[in-house]
Order: C-alpha cells, then structure tokens, then sequence
C-alpha cells in the first residue's frame, strides 16, 4: 500500500523503502513495500499525479526504468530511492498533470472578487416590463454581483433566465419564486455550495435545462432528486467529486455534462436514467464505470476520455444499441481492447455510417475519422 510521506498503514518500516519523485518542480514522497515494482510505483503515482500510467516514464541515474523492475535493485541516497518522472502529452486523468501550486496564482480569482465593489444591475421601468412581458431575462456578461431584486418580482412570468458570465456568489431561496422557469443558466460565475439555495431550486417544477459549469461547486446534493422534469444538466469544470444517488430519479434527462471534476465514482443509480443520450464525464477521476451504464439504452455519445478507465461494463457495447461516438482517448482503454468486446462490430458499423453521414453533409472536421480510443 503507497502512502504520501508516511507508511501509516501499520506496515512494518523494514520492510518499507522511501521513494522521493521529482515531478513538476516538486519532489513527491511515496513508501513501498521492499517487493514492489516499477510498474507499483506508477499506479501509485497516479492519484498524486493525475498521469496515467501508461503515460509515465520514471528515470534514475539517466535510465528509463522497466515496470517489472524491482524499486529494491536500484541505488539509494542516504537510504531514500531517487528518480524523475516525465509526463508523455494527453495520457493524464482530469485537467491534466498536477503542477506545483503557485499561491500568487491560486488566489488571484479570489482575491480579485474581495476587492471588487458589489456592482448591482441598474433596471429601468421598461426593461421591468418586458421582462415580464416576454418572460426572458437575459443578464449575461454585465458584471452583476448581486442579482437584481426587480428580477424576483417578475415571480411566475418568467420562463428564461440568463445569469452567465458574472460575478454571482449568491443564489437565494427567492429562485423558487419564479416557478414558471424553464431554463437557467448559472454557468461562470463564483457560486459555492453554501451560497446556492437547493431549496429554492428544488421547488422549480417546470425546470428543463440548468447550466451550474464553471463555478466553485464540490457537491451536488439530494435536492438534485426533485428536479424531474430536467432534461439537459451541466455542471462542467467546477469540483466535483461524485454525483449523488438521487439522480437516478431523472427520468426524462437526456443530457449530462460534468466533464472537468473531480469525480471518481459515478453511482449504479445513473442505471435509472433511461432517456439519456449523451453523457460527458472527461477529464476526471474515474476508474471504472457501473455496470448499469448498460442500461442506458438511449445513449448515443459517451465522452470519458482523459481518466483512468481501465475497463467498461462488459454489455455496453451490446445494450446500447444506439451508441456511435464513444471517446476513450488517454484512458487505460486501447482500440485492441474494445475489438473484444461483444456488440463491437454492430458499434464499429454505426460510428463508419456516423463519420459517412457527415461527410456527406460536409460536416466542419469529419474529414478526420475519430478511432475512438488510443491505438495502444
């Protein structure tokens, strides 16, 4: 078992040996047991990392190391095993190679939005009464911070409501107010979990599209369960972990996008939501999918590439049926690896007719047939 720094696993110290990792510009302990390989070494660098196996190249004293080498056969430093890890481009999990954090950096969004006087949208009397007219509020890029109240006052005339692209931190109770909504877009703005009101949201009943991408979220809860008539959900780049089990009561969601997470387990119930056709969940932290993935009979385009899949639920490829586009680019997933798989040559004939179809209508970069997943 790895640790980062410390064995901590009640292992005898012994039969421990330190490894230290130069990577990015920082140096990552790891312990091993004195039998593990280079090939151990990588797996537990992947989570510390977020490279794939596959994709990293550990070199001491100059020479790139085998995986079936044993870490005990190589020289030590004053008793601790040193080596360099470089990263090959694309075969990483998430966002990409984890980089030596930069406080400067890290704090700029932050920091930039402290400083930032609340900035509230002036509304006119006429503006007021087309809003309520028409039933659209369209607010994007104006730098808003805190939402107008005149936008709550519209109550149940508004059907569609555009937030994006502000300074947003808050969403109030006051949301379940407009409970003729339809559609909300929330993406890219400074939301976090504790400033947006599931309560309100949950009670929207005519909600079909929400857009949460691109904000400071690390959870969704169970009140995510109550919106039964969503249809399209995304909740790309934020940092999330997981998705909980009451999404399984979505029913009538077709779309789910939730590429650029954190997410390392997806739950059996998403089983549950038949109507799903496409499904983006690249760039995280995922392993392995849930068998019931297979149940998704609807499911045409499955995006998953940039995680560390080693395999798919073995009847994928049989029960979704309607299945063409499936993106395993830089996982653990090679094109020799889906030919085994049963179903695979009635999916191979539908992402050929995919590609000859959009060819056919001149479809900007169909020129360039997508295999799907890494040649090895």
């Amino acid at each position: 078992m790895a640790t980062n720094g410390a064995t901590g696993d009640g292992s005898d110290p012994a039969n421990t040996i330190k490894i230290s990792v130069k990577f990015n510009g920082r140096s990552i302990p790891v312990n091993l047991s004195v039998e593990s390989t280079v090939k151990d070494l990588k797996s537990a660098l992947q989570p510390l990392t977020d490279v794939l196996p596959r994709g990293q190249k550990l070199i001491a004293k100059g020479k790139i190391l085998d995986d079936e080498m044993k870490l005990s056969s190589l020289g030590t430093n004053n008793g601790v095993y040193k080596m360099q890890l470089l990263a090959s481009q694309g075969l990483h999990q998430g966002s990409g190679p984890i980089k030596k954090e930069s406080p400067v950096v890290s704090n700029l969004r932050r920091t930039s939005e402290n400083n930032r006087k609340e900035k509230q949208a002036t509304v006119v009397k006429s503006q007021f009464e087309r809003w309520k007219l028409t039933g659209v509020i369209a607010l994007s890029n104006g730098d808003i911070k805190v939402i107008p109240q005149e936008v709550w006052n519209c109550g149940s005339s508004v059907r569609f409501l555009d937030l994006s692209c502000n300074s947003i931190q808050d969403i109030p109770d006051a949301i379940g107010g407009l409970s003729s909504l339809q559609k909300l877009l929330l993406n890219l703005n400074c939301i976090e979990d504790e400033s947006l009101s599931w309560k309100g949201l949950s009670s929207l009943k005519s909600l079909s599209f929400l857009s949460l991408s691109q904000n400071l979220l690390t959870t969704l809860p169970s009140d995510l369960g109550a919106l039964t008539t969503l249809k399209e959900l995304h909740v790309a780049n934020n940092k999330l972990t997981c998705l909980p089990d009451e999404i399984g009561f979505l029913a009538h969601l077709e779309v789910l996008e939730a590429n650029d997470n954190r997410i390392s387990t997806i739950t059996s119930c998403i089983g549950s939501c038949s109507s799903l056709v496409e499904v983006d969940l690249s760039s995280n932290l995922l392993v392995e999918l849930p068998e019931t993935f297979s149940n998704l009979g609807n499911l045409k385009a499955l995006h998953l590439h940039n995680n560390g899949l080693k395999s798919l639920p073995m009847t994928l490829l049989k029960n979704c049926t309607q299945l063409s586009t499936l993106d395993l680019h830089g996982t653990e997933i090679t094109m020799d690896m889906l030919r085994e798989f049963e179903g695979w040559e009635s999916f191979d004939e539908r992402r050929v007719l995919k590609h000859s179809k959009q060819l056919a209508f001149r479809v900007r970069g169909a020129s360039y047939f997508e295999e799907g997943a890494d040649k090895s």
